[in-house]
């Protein structure tokens, strides 16, 4: 259960159901969290993007590369950093897996790192 602060981890889905250079969105609390695989490592951002507040999930995932539907942004899946336009990169959040399972730890953006 994540706590008011967003402190705490809280399970997603089992690691063995997310495959390489796929995403899923989840919502945790308020928030929308996007979760991708690349190369056998999980990152988890913020699911919205930041141009528009369209729900990333709907776009495309293709070469490591998140682009949104809406107007085509792209984001980097391993680290988040804009790619096109490259000013601009999502919000990251903590990611461990535990006895086979995802879990998310939400951070607030003066917390996340790019």
């Amino acid at each position: 259960m994540v706590d008011e602060t967003g402190n705490d981890f809280v399970d997603l889905l089992a690691e063995d159901e997310l495959w390489d250079d796929e995403m899923e969105s989840f919502d945790v609390g308020d928030d929308e969290v996007l979760l991708v695989k690349v190369n056998g490592e999980v990152r988890a951002y913020d699911g919205i993007c930041p141009h528009q507040s369209i729900s990333l999930v709907e776009g495309e995932f293709e070469n490591g590369v998140v682009t949104c539907r809406a107007h085509e942004w792209q984001f980097d899946a391993m680290t988040g950093a804009g790619v096109n336009p490259r000013d601009t990169c999502l919000h990251k959040h903590d990611v461990r897996i535990v006895d086979g399972v995802i879990q998310v730890r939400l951070k607030s953006p003066v917390q996340a790192n790019h």
